[in-house]
């Protein structure tokens, strides 16, 4: 694939073809599952066929006699794992390990591993999965949120959150309150996930797998296993698609670590798609009421927002369902409340967005209604209720363009052509729908370090154990060094994914960009210093760049073969004087069937206030792929639970339908591109989750305006429409 080198200081905001893409579609690049070791060997899982209950017995022998079978490891086999052990209550479980594996007899959800076969072929270890028989005391699971409401109860770690009067929306002139239903969404990403593990004795370990952070995994195994630093190694230069299901030590990596250790020989596990579907997370069901009340202009006066969500019986897992409506728009008294059910489910995990997409379906949904109770354009709605300072923290902005956001977003869609009644636009036969919403997301700026080697040969070398899942990582630290440097990105090569590389966080959460490309930047520039010193006695100041001589004749002129710099940066003070946000305005058209039910969406425009952008190309990218997962979520995702079993009845791509490039609409990114001077020295934002937060709302708000029907309850299948 070709990429555009421009030296120097054109390098950032310039549409560069990703740098990693010849390797992506030759082959070349590497993930989890291709890791092919000496004496390698194949574990495959067996998984519980009940949701809740005990293994009353095991029957191993038909598959421990099958030829070139190792071991059928079970919880009465399994290695020791230091970090299972319940000796403080408080730490009853290693942060990142959401399940002890092949710890006890207990089930605790649908699909639990229950054993490992490990075989010196895949097809020998599938068959001796297919031979273990397990015989269970079955217990009835729950599995239903709605029916189990009245066991909610408040995380540990509580969101809830006020300002001024509670429930004052009652007061309101107009008020409007309704219940909102996200179902149950899975990741199910191109790449299964894959660990293949290799132990030193029993005291060392490398890690091939997938993961968004190879720091946090090393630090996970670190502590399951009681292993000292430099005893732990995680390799995971290319990911292919996460977006929070790789963020922690799932069972098929645990069960990789253990099997090896067992056999003493390298094991590589790899998820089945079925397992995909609850071994690894999902986006949790939620339940939300919200209520909003507004003068007779439009102007808010109380916000009441009561959301639960759905949790596995042995952990807490919280989302920032709230977090949008504690800031997206003014209201002097706002009340929110969050709560947990645990169910006889896996723990779910980060999804795109998470919470704020769940959240802003429900807040940006219920603006909609207010709009429509006000008789108001649901633009000029939003607009009158711009927040000039966060409501939440009363901060300044570090900067917030939404305003923008509005003004370009609805002049490139046409906003104005709408005609406001339900179901007074027509294409033929087909109604003929506009709506819109708004989003916000947090842009943190975490700490994060990058090794810089300048060579004598020109080339400079950036290294970080930072991720890249997809959104082109490599690529955007490869401008940022070029930049600084003032070098034509050719030069520059970028090695991501591996645990001894400089410290990283994980790839989630929208904050890569600004905190690794800072850490690329803050080493460059520390180079250009160490050039300045040794050159006219460190006269010239190389941060202006102001080094006339080329690095390769002032490393030569010392005989120095490179230059070496460390550097970790992670922001001043300055950063908690503001309230970091990025933001978004998506416009969505969409044409619905009045007979069969059937939904088009035809037109998205989404403006995006993200700072600078780093990288037009890649970053437009991003948004087309929140746009697909907002069609999936408003018209087609739901993972759907047999309440009898608990088990999912749709664990595979047939069944749980996603879109596809027919669904695909005309899609135009607007990015507002203006410096954010405070979080990091790009001036950019985060992006990847803000792309999503809160388009699914705009999709069905179109629904709305062209048929009259609200949807509540995604995702909005035909069904709903006819009834």
């Amino acid at each position: 694939m070709e990429t555009d080198h421009t030296a120097g200081k054109e390098q950032i905001g310039r549409s560069m073809s990703r740098v990693d893409g010849r390797l992506k579609v030759t082959g070349g690049a590497k993930y989890a599952a291709e890791y092919e070791l000496p004496e390698l060997v194949y574990g495959v899982l067996v998984t519980s066929t009940i949701a809740r209950g005990r293994i009353r017995s095991f029957d191993t022998r038909a598959a421990e006699k099958l030829p070139g079978v190792l071991a059928i490891m079970t919880y009465k086999n399994a290695p020791a794992v230091p970090g299972y052990k319940d000796t403080d209550p408080a730490e009853k479980r290693v942060a990142g390990q959401e399940l002890r594996v092949f710890f006890d007899d207990q089930i605790q959800f649908s699909n639990q591993p229950v054993a490992l076969a490990i075989a010196d072929t895949l097809e020998k270890a599938t068959y001796a999965a297919s031979l273990v028989n397990v015989v269970y005391d079955v217990q009835k699971p729950t599995t239903d949120l709605s029916a189990n409401l009245t066991k909610a109860y408040t995380p540990e770690r509580p969101d809830d959150y006020s300002r001024g009067v509670a429930d004052a929306y009652k007061q309101a002139a107009v008020r409007i309150e309704q219940e909102y239903h996200t179902p149950v969404h899975v990741h199910n990403p191109m790449e299964p996930h894959a660990a293949t593990a290799v132990w030193e004795g029993d005291n060392a370990v490398t890690v091939y797998n997938k993961t968004q952070g190879v720091s946090l995994a090393k630090k996970d195994i670190q502590k399951l296993f009681g292993l000292s630093p430099d005893k732990v190694r995680v390799h995971s230069p290319f990911v292919g698609g996460a977006f929070g299901s790789s963020s922690r030590i799932w069972p098929p990596e645990m069960a990789a670590l253990l099997g090896a250790k067992l056999v003493k020989r390298p094991v590589k596990v790899v998820a089945k798609r079925e397992q995909v579907f609850n071994l690894v997370g999902y986006r949790p069901e939620s339940i939300q009421r919200v209520a909003l009340g507004a003068t007779a202009a439009g102007k808010l006066t109380g916000i009441t927002h009561h959301a639960v969500g759905l949790t596995s019986q042995y952990e807490q897992f919280t989302e920032r369902i709230l977090h949008p409506t504690k800031s997206m728009y003014q209201s002097p008294n706002l009340n929110a409340t969050y709560r947990l059910v645990g169910l006889d489910l896996s723990t779910p995990c980060w999804a795109r967005g998470p919470g704020e997409t769940t959240g802003s379906f429900a807040l940006e949904s219920a603006m909609d209604e207010l709009a429509y109770a006000l008789n108001m354009d649901p633009l000029a709605l939003r607009r009158a209720n711009f927040a000039e300072t966060d409501p939440e923290s009363k901060k300044p902005w570090s900067s917030n363009y939404l305003r923008d956001c509005y003004e370009q977003g609805a002049r490139a869609f046409g906003w104005e052509k709408r005609d406001p009644t339900p179901r007074s636009m027509h294409d033929g036969e087909w109604l003929v729908g506009m709506g819109m919403s708004a989003g916000i997301y947090k842009s943190d700026r975490a700490a994060a370090s990058a090794r810089a080697r300048l060579g004598a040969d020109g080339s400079l070398l950036i290294q970080t154990a930072a991720a890249d899942v997809g959104p082109g990582t490599y690529t955007i630290l490869t401008q940022i060094a070029a930049e600084t440097m003032g070098i034509d990105a050719s030069r520059v090569r970028v090695e991501l994914g591996d645990s001894a590389f400089p410290l990283a966080p994980p790839q989630y959460g929208s904050h890569t960009a600004v905190s690794v490309g800072s850490a690329v930047h803050d080493a460059c520039q520390e180079l250009r210093r160490k050039l300045a010193a040794l050159t006219d006695n460190g006269k010239r100041d190389a941060t202006a760049g102001q080094v006339e001589q080329s690095h390769e004749t002032i490393l030569r002129q010392h005989n120095l073969p490179e230059l070496v710099v460390v550097t970790e940066s992670k922001g001043g003070a300055e950063l908690e004087t503001v309230a970091r946000r990025s933001f978004a305005a998506h416009f969505v058209a969409v044409q619905v069937h009045p007979t069969l039910g059937t939904v088009r969406v035809t037109k998205i425009v989404s403006a995006i206030d993200a700072g600078k952008v780093l990288n037009p190309k890649t970053a437009r990218s991003q948004v087309l792929g929140a746009a697909t997962w907002s069609i999936g979520m408003a018209l087609m995702e739901e993972g759907v639970i047999d309440d009898r079993s608990g088990r999912y009845v749709n664990n595979n791509l047939a069944d749980y339908h996603v879109p596809v490039v027919a669904d695909m609409p005309a899609i135009e990114v607007i990015f507002i591109d203006k410096n954010d001077s405070v979080i990091d020295p790009m001036g950019a934002k985060g992006l990847g989750e803000i792309s999503m937060t809160g388009m699914a709302a705009a999709i069905t708000n179109a629904i709305y305006h062209a048929t009259g029907k609200r949807i509540r309850h995604l995702p909005a299948t035909p069904d709903k429409l006819m009834a």
